[in-house]
């Protein structure tokens, strides 16, 4: 009876190194793969955006420093990008609607390294879904080149005067969620 109760009870600590264990592997993996990302960025959280021009699907083109005095969410993405479509999905909802009509906040969604061509077939597409805005177009990466090296989707939220104030990679609901909590802070 004794050796069938120290069995179990080996078994249960074994079972719970071995689970200890794989999540501090887990978390190290993690760590490890966000710095990967994060030695990727160029621009970082405090940094003064550096100024573009983009062209617009619709042949417009923006330039941020004409936009100081406003707050702008610059997103990289790609029509191949899985995450970046889920997040594509978030947007109408999360940031589009619930900042409708601020005039004083600009999205410039960018596509990196496609052609006009590729990107108007996906924002078609995606008109069909409920996903209807307008995307900047950097087929050779100038824009992306900017601000970082590697990794999308990535958002920079820049405040009214300029600088980056929040910077996310990849795409995570939370994240993604306490973003747009963010840029409504920058609008008070």
């Amino acid at each position: 009876m004794k050796s069938k109760f120290y069995i179990g009870v080996m078994t249960g600590l074994v079972t719970f190194v071995m689970f200890a264990a794989s999540m501090s592997v887990n978390a190290q993996n993690e760590a490890d793969s966000r710095k990967v990302m994060e030695d990727a960025s160029i621009v970082k959280t405090g940094d003064q955006a550096p100024d573009f021009s983009v062209e617009m699907l619709d042949g417009r083109f923006l330039k941020l420093s004409e936009l100081k005095g406003k707050v702008v969410l610059l997103n990289f993405w790609a029509t191949w990008c899985g995450p970046c479509m889920m997040e594509f999905k978030e947007i109408p909802d999360k940031i589009l609607k619930r900042f409708e009509g601020k005039s004083d906040f600009v999205f410039i969604p960018v596509s990196r390294e496609e052609t006009r061509e590729t990107v108007r077939n996906k924002m078609n597409q995606l008109k069909k879904d409920g996903i209807d805005f307008p995307v900047g177009i950097d087929p050779d990466r100038a824009v992306y080149g900017l601000y970082a090296k590697s990794y999308i989707p990535r958002n920079y939220l820049i405040d009214k005067n300029g600088k980056v104030v929040h910077a996310l990679i990849g795409y995570d609901v939370k994240e993604f969620a306490a973003l747009a909590d963010k840029i409504e802070e920058l609008l008070k």
